[in-house]
């Protein structure tokens, strides 16, 4: 029998079939993304506010007095006792009971000037727009401001609990099977972390959100490349397009939805339509050739064929899987062999160095002001070249040289910019746009090379796995910015520019995959052409009796 990738070939390798599976799962890139970054809005701030004092609320509905009255009331001899204080996170110690005057308030205190009454922390706010976002829904000001921070690392946690969970679990239970499980976990789990009754139960469902998160996104990835033969395998940085498109539609929905319960469920719901997705997208057949499943396999195939206008040769009867023995995948399984250690070790490292350059030169560009929509938008945009970089060099030029490339330029970039005078903005900011481009270009290259490094058996974990550090790095990414930052402005900048160049050279001792069959054994693995050799050509298939 023919391997897997010549009866792709004989049924297409990127037809209407494969195309249209290609478009209906890109769309999960959208949502993902929205999902990554929706604490921008979420979390925005939420104009102007000020602390109750104790009783205020019913000397209020009392006295019939308006908002601003209210305010006027409670800040303004606040502002006479202290010009520096603004009433956001400190009130006068007093109390407000039944017994106050509507016209003065403070009259019973009368022995007491604004100066000399004493101040008390506040815990109880008045938010101008209060269900604009959940800083002012769940109170997170003034010294709970950090728990904002706390949120996003939540989900950066249930990202990385996903990559281990759901990637395991992918490679053991199958793609599809997992990718509608993550769908419907996303859609559930979001519309309660709208409703959350509390700032707890926010956590909870938003990490549980992230995990789903991360296995929609790293399992549609993983099904559309292998569905494509190794000349189309192109369409893997495409469909990060579609994450990038995510950005840009995100600034959108936010501006037109004023509160961030409606954020929260309009990039929440649209998962439940992926669901649909059980009718029109197949398990990959390359998973069930792994699982002994040959008979579903081969039907798939001969599906794929009808669409594609093909027709698979009748004698492709009996199908078997290789002769190495399946089982599930673990850790051990991507370091057993040294083709496979050095491949996860260096891909670990350029996921974790990918992650933390991209979100901190994300962060230090965007502390800038202005308006949130637009430099949002823009943000998103600098993405959209990287991408198209990618498509017309990577099958020419191959992977391993682009990815190098782009984290040393990304290195020099960032370098230079902490050496650029502040007296030149433009090309200050010119040179670190240009370190964001490069970065975007190594992440989205890492995704690739990563599914053409693993085998079939381990692919999803292998993904999944090293992809984890990428989540790791978003964590430490605002820690190391801001400290490193109090020190000197420009010093994260150096760190950045030292993780960036190991990283350009370490990804020269990865094995070129350009034009070559993904591996589905182990040892097919250890067969690739090493860095020193030639790349581009075509593994031979050891068993004839398989697909695989």
């Amino acid at each position: 029998m023919p391997s897997f990738d010549e009866v792709l070939k004989e049924a297409g390798e990127f037809g209407r079939f494969q195309k249209r599976v290609f478009f209906l799962l890109s769309q999960t890139g959208i949502t993902f993304s929205s999902l990554f970054a929706s604490v921008v809005f979420l979390g925005r701030a939420p104009g102007s506010f000020w602390c109750r004092i104790p009783g205020a609320a019913e000397l209020s509905d009392r006295c019939g007095w308006t908002r601003e009255e209210e305010r006027n009331f409670t800040l303004l001899p606040l502002h006479l006792g202290n010009e520096s204080v603004r009433g956001e996170c400190e009130r006068l110690a007093v109390t407000w009971d039944t017994s106050a005057s509507c016209a003065s308030p403070l009259a019973r205190h009368g022995n007491h000037s604004p100066d000399n009454l004493p101040l008390a922390p506040c815990h109880n706010w008045v938010y101008e727009q209060p269900h604009s976002s959940v800083v002012s829904e769940y109170d997170l000001v003034c010294g709970n401001a950090w728990m904002l921070d706390l949120s996003q690392a939540i989900l950066n946690l249930g990202f990385l609990a996903g990559a281990f969970i759901l990637g395991y679990a992918a490679d053991r239970y199958g793609r599809i099977r997992i990718y509608l499980l993550s769908c419907l976990g996303v859609g559930i789990c979001g519309v309660i972390v709208a409703f959350s009754p509390n700032f707890t139960a926010f956590l909870i469902f938003r990490f549980l959100q992230g995990m789903f998160g991360k296995g929609t996104w790293m399992t549609c990835y993983v099904i559309v490349t292998e569905i494509v033969g190794s000349d189309q395998r192109i369409v893997g940085i495409v469909i990060q397009m579609f994450f990038t498109l995510g950005i840009i539609i995100l600034p959108g929905i936010a501006y037109l939805i004023p509160t961030w319960q409606g954020i929260q469920l309009a990039i929440s719901l649209p998962n439940f339509l992926f669901l649909l997705y059980y009718w029109v997208v197949p398990e990959s057949p390359r998973w069930l050739l792994t699982r002994k499943k040959g008979e579903k396999a081969l039907k798939i195939m001969r599906n794929i064929a009808k669409h594609n206008g093909k027709f698979l040769s009748p004698h492709y009867s009996e199908i078997t899987i290789s002769n190495e023995e399946v089982s599930n995948p673990s850790f051990f399984d991507l370091v057993r062999t040294p083709q496979m250690r050095r491949n996860t070790l260096i891909l670990m490292y350029a996921w974790f160095t990918s992650a933390l350059i991209y979100q901190g030169l994300v962060m230090r560009l965007g502390i800038i002001g202005g308006n949130l929509y637009l430099d949002f938008f823009i943000s998103g945009a600098v993405e959209l070249p990287a991408a198209f970089l990618i498509v017309v060099t990577i099958d020419r030029i191959g992977r391993r040289l682009p990815f190098a490339v782009s984290n040393i330029v990304a290195s020099v970039a960032c370098l230079t910019t902490a050496f650029l005078p502040e007296d030149i903005p433009w090309l200050k900011m010119s040179v670190a746009t240009l370190g964001r481009l490069s970065i975007t270009i190594a992440f989205e290259v890492v995704y690739l090379v990563n599914s053409e490094l693993y085998p079939t058996t381990l692919r999803n974990f292998g993904v999944s796995l090293c992809s984890s550090l990428c989540d790791l790095g978003g964590i430490i990414a605002p820690f190391l910015l801001f400290r490193l930052a109090a020190i000197w402005l420009e010093l994260p900048l150096i760190i950045f520019s030292i993780l960036a160049v190991v990283c350009g050279l370490l990804v020269l001792l990865l094995p070129e995959t350009k034009g070559i069959s993904l591996p589905e054994t182990l040892e097919d693995v250890e067969q690739l052409p090493s860095h020193f050799g030639k790349c581009g050509k075509k593994r031979k298939h050891r068993d004839t009796n398989s697909y695989i």
